[in-house]
């Protein structure tokens, strides 16, 4: 295994023991977009079942060991069967300053998905994504794939986050919400969270200080 890269985006602390409450009765849970695989935390908070991690780039797999299996493919185009998983659990990217795939040279600190990887990314990853149409049929290529492999009643929680750019709020959590339900999915629950964001750059008064933690079954 690769030595575990710095990845930028990973769950926040408090959402670990969220996510176990709704996850704790479920048997095979996936994180298709999963990163360094910190979902698998929720072994810690007393979830007996087993943890499946996928993400596109292996970005240091041994970083959590309680993950049971990992795959690196495309969250659109996964090799699980119709219904292998009873839940998944996953954080979309944003759509934000983090899919700058601009090669700084300058020295400058840059938290984004291609220098925390410290190479390119593939056109078909999100990591590379701004907020726009590319950025939104991706995603709903990746929440049909992700509905496919979930069985029927299964539950799907999605954090997710907002952003600010050229000073109006994007409103990403409505789209990931309403692609859902359009999809079939009903929302049970949803909750708004305060996080800790960024505090550098230029823009860091520019930030929503909240995600979202949505909750559906289908």
């Amino acid at each position: 295994m690769m030595k575990t890269k710095k990845h930028p985006a990973k769950y926040t602390d408090v959402f670990i023991p969220i996510f176990n409450k709704y996850l704790k009765s479920h048997e095979r849970v996936l994180d298709p977009m999963a990163g360094t695989g910190k979902l698998a935390l929720i072994k810690e908070h007393g979830f007996t079942g087993e943890i499946y991690c996928n993400d596109i780039l292996d970005w240091g797999t041994a970083k959590y060991e309680n993950v049971d299996k990992w795959t690196f493919d495309d969250a659109a185009m996964m090799a699980y069967e119709d219904g292998y998983f009873d839940a998944l659990c996953t954080s979309p990217t944003y759509g934000n300053r983090m899919a700058d795939h601009f090669e700084a040279k300058d020295g400058s600190k840059r938290i984004t998905y291609r220098h925390c990887y410290g190479s390119p990314l593939c056109s078909d990853n999100t990591g590379r994504m701004q907020w726009g149409k590319k950025y939104q049929k991706k995603h709903e290529e990746i929440y049909k794939e992700c509905l496919r492999v979930l069985k029927d009643g299964g539950v799907f929680i999605v954090n997710i986050s907002d952003h600010i750019r050229a000073g109006k709020v994007i409103p990403v959590v409505d789209w990931h919400r309403d692609v859902l339900i359009g999809l079939g999915m009903k929302l049970v629950e949803e909750q708004r969270i305060e996080t800790p964001r960024m505090g550098f750059g230029a823009n860091r008064n520019a930030r929503v200080q909240h995600e979202y933690i949505m909750v559906f079954n289908k």
